[in-house]
């Protein structure tokens, strides 16, 4: 009986191409937005999880009152791991800041992506050892672990282990291991792993075990045994924060330390010092609502079509009935059609899916694949295309098995059109999900634009930099002197930290009336009497840095921000005494507040002392001339620090990346939104569809009594606009409150004003009646003679 069935439905798509193409294309398109989405929410969420013991590794994170921080400190892994029998192995790990150089041979690279690592790190971690041992692999003083990438980056096919490799141009390093090339969904990316106990070497937080300098990740694995539930974790963050006491003592403020879960860092709120590519959350659950609302939609769809398409089968049915089917019968023949229809269309997506995987991963820029070997994502499509069967053929399979067989087979087939109630309720749904995505396009467009034009406090246009590496160290005053001299790079200043990746931070700041109790960071910028200039950042009190005065060794300029924690106005704090890390100084200048974070942040107290040694140098370009001043820094570097290969980058490009995530949730949201729009009219059309059918004779009529299209037309479209209006009015609070939701994770954003609700629903006004306006002037123009000619 069941093949029986799925041969009528064979018959069925081939007898009526027409609506076979419309309903297998917009399942198709449902399925695959769905599974594009499911592939990369199933990413999102699986970061870090092929580690062996995932479960039981966590970081210790820190607060500072409403600083929250990654970072750690060099003692406390093995202090902790002294006192508490529960934590059974711990790492540390340490940035290469802000790089290293390689080089074997001829070769030689600038490498970003290294870190110093404790030998426990292959115990705690499970990235797999291609060569070498694993056991003994970061024992080795002067050894270094690399990636299989980088193994054919620097010895080509030869075997790389016992090769030197020369670092920094003063030491020699020993491959001692090669690593699998990292995953993409891990936490941690790298290309470099060096021993924790070469960087002992000049470390003096390493070699005193410090408590109170938070510059390291910790990683602490657990034991087995213990229970990951809250009461338990909070016992044991409770039990650390007595043991950092001890070790800390005389010191007034005190961290408050956190255990994240490794498997729940990449989406977790956002802390100080977190690696780059950082997940989020809420993006994950919205584009988890959105393939379900996809399918849904596609699904509306499904059931439209069905129904406008009842009439032409009710006859067939009508026999069906009469020679003895029963009711349960016929359900399970429409059902069974729904099912193969729905396979049929995953066949298609999955097609569709393969095809534009390529351009998916270019846009959100992830490596997702189709594991062909996945046996449970092979049942999850099976289970989601029987579902989706099942839910869209279950409206047409009891509305159409309902048929009377008795009017059916008299003609009357204009009494059999379902529960008008239920039909009209699906169209709403579609266009209210089409008007929330509507919304959703034209606020996140809005706010990614705001974001880009956004000025951030300085002149962000023609800022070049590099970083001071090798021999610049040692040759500050002439490279100034290289610099001034010409015109092309005179606008310059060097700085400890770029205003996009401020990386230093402090509690140390204090000055008269100071709560002792207060728990705030403060983040510090060294900069030197260009910065001002150079950056084009306002002052609005005081003055900046200046060579004339010998004193401004011991100044700091503040921004706004600092001010309002210290309870002084502009004017008032020239020439208050501050003092940072124990150095008593004068406030000399206050600058008007610049970002030095993302606009999900809001702007933080900010402390600038003078500092004639920084890591970057900054250089503001002439119009037009930014290759010409890009070859006279080369030409510089050359002749002052030619063991270093020359690098430079772009300030704007680095302030475009940190909003990389955004950009990419805003070009997939509006993919999605756009795919979503069109299923809900294809479910419109089926619905117009089905109203000019039904309607046929009673267009024919008013024809001949003098109707002109027009008007036709308009009775067709009015009852459609009825229920867009509707859908209007149950859109627009769930879009404000969904819009204001997501805008409220940024620090400063757009406002919501009433023009983006009236765009969206005239946009959806408008596709609406271009969806529904081919069937009724199609409708409408036919002759009445052809309409009317059963009576």
């Amino acid at each position: 009986m069941l093949k029986t069935y799925f041969k009528l439905a064979y018959r069925n798509i081939i007898k009526d191409k027409a609506y076979s193409i419309l309903n297998i294309t917009g399942l198709a398109i449902g399925l695959a937005s769905s599974i594009l989405i499911l592939l990369w929410v199933q990413n999102e969420l699986s970061y870090d999880k092929f580690h062996k013991n995932a479960g039981q590794i966590y970081r210790i994170n820190n607060d500072f009152g409403d600083s929250k921080t990654a970072a750690s400190s060099a003692g406390m892994p093995a202090g902790l791991k002294a006192e508490m029998p529960v934590i059974k192995n711990t790492v540390r790990l340490q940035p290469a800041y802000p790089s290293v150089l390689l080089e074997t041979g001829n070769k030689k690279f600038q490498e970003e992506r290294a870190f110093y690592a404790d030998p426990s790190f292959m115990d705690v971690f499970s990235f797999p050892l291609v060569k070498g041992d694993r056991a003994t692999a970061l024992n080795q003083v002067d050894g270094v672990l690399i990636t299989q990438e980088m193994a054919a980056k620097y010895f080509g096919k030869e075997d790389p282990i016992g090769k030197t490799i020369r670092k920094d141009n003063k030491e020699n390093v020993v491959v001692t291991g090669v690593l699998a090339n990292i995953p993409a969904n891990s936490d941690l990316q790298f290309d470099f792993i060096l021993p924790m106990a070469s960087l002992a070497k000049t470390n003096d937080d390493l070699k005193n075990s410090v408590w109170t300098n938070f510059n390291f990740y910790d990683y602490v694995l657990l034991d087995k045994k213990f229970d990951p539930s809250a009461p338990n974790l909070l016992k044991l963050e409770k039990q650390i924060d007595q043991i950092s006491l001890k070790h800390t003592p005389g010191i007034e403020v005190k961290a408050s330390f956190k255990l994240e879960p490794l498997t729940k860092i990449h989406l977790a709120p956002e802390r100080l010092g977190d690696s780059t590519g950082h997940g989020n959350a809420q993006y994950v659950s919205i584009f988890f609502i959105i393939a379900v609302l996809i399918l849904i939609v596609a699904c509306i769809n499904f059931m439209n079509l069905a129904t406008a398409r009842s009439a032409r089968r009710a006859k067939e049915i009508g026999l069906r009935k009469v020679a003895g089917a029963i009711r349960g019968q016929l359900i399970f023949q429409f059902l069974s059609e729904s099912v193969f229809i729905s396979f049929l269309s995953l066949m298609l997506a999955l097609g569709i899916v393969i095809l534009f995987l390529p351009v998916f991963n270019e846009l959100a820029n992830r490596k997702l694949a189709i594991d062909v070997s996945d046996v449970k994502l092979w049942l999850s499509l099976f289970g989601i295309a029987m579902l989706t069967g099942l839910i869209s053929g279950s409206y047409p399979a009891l509305f159409l098995s309902g048929f009377n067989p008795v009017k059916v087979l008299k003609g009357n087939v204009k009494s059999m059109g379902g529960n008008l109630l239920f039909r009209n309720a699906l169209v709403v749904t579609q266009f209210m999900v089409s008007i929330v995505l509507l919304v959703g396009t034209v606020v996140i467009y809005n706010q990614l634009k705001f974001i880009r034009e956004r000025n951030p406090g300085f002149e962000k246009a023609n800022l070049l930099y590099i970083p001071v590496t090798g021999d610049i160290w040692t040759k500050k005053q002439a490279l100034k002197n290289e610099l001034n001299a010409n015109p092309l790079t005179s606008d310059f200043s060097i700085i400890t930290d770029l205003p996009t990746n401020l990386g230093g931070w402090t509690m140390s700041v204090d000055w008269a009336g100071k709560d002792p109790r207060a728990q705030t960071i403060f983040p510090v910028i060294g900069v030197d009497e260009n910065f001002i200039h150079t950056f084009r950042i306002k002052m609005i009190a005081g003055r900046s840095f200046s060579s004339a005065f010998k004193t401004d060794s011991n100044s700091y300029l503040v921004n706004e921000k600092m001010l309002s924690i210290m309870g002084l106005k502009p004017d008032a704090a020239i020439g208050k005494s501050l003092t940072l890390w124990g150095n008593k100084g004068t406030i000399i200048g206050v600058v008007k507040d610049f970002n030095f974070k993302p606009v999900q942040q809001a702007i933080e107290p900010l402390v600038m002392p003078f500092n004639k040694n920084g890591s970057f140098i900054v250089v503001r370009t002439l119009p037009g001339k930014t290759n010409a001043t890009i070859q006279a820094l080369s030409t510089i570097s050359q002749k002052l620090n030619p063991a270093y290969p020359f690098k430079f980058d772009f300030l704007d490009q680095d302030l475009a990346n940190l909003y990389k995530g955004e950009q990419q949730m805003g070009k997939i949201f509006n993919l999605f939104a756009t795919l979503g729009i069109f299923i809900s009219c294809l479910g419109l059309y089926g619905l117009s569809a089905f109203m000019a059918e039904q309607r046929t004779k009673e267009i024919g009529v008013r024809k001949v009594l003098g109707a002109s299209v027009s008007s036709l037309v308009y009775l067709l479209a009015s009852g459609i606009t009825r229920l867009i209006l509707i859908a209007i009015v149950i859109a627009i609070p769930l879009s404000w409150y969904a819009v204001n939701t997501w805008l409220a994770g940024f620090a400063y954003h757009i406002h919501v004003g009433w023009l983006i609700f009236v765009i969206a629903s005239v946009s959806a006004l408008g596709i609406a009646w271009l969806t529904v306006s081919y069937e009724s002037i199609k409708a409408a123009v036919v002759n009445p003679i052809k309409s009317l000619r059963t009576e």
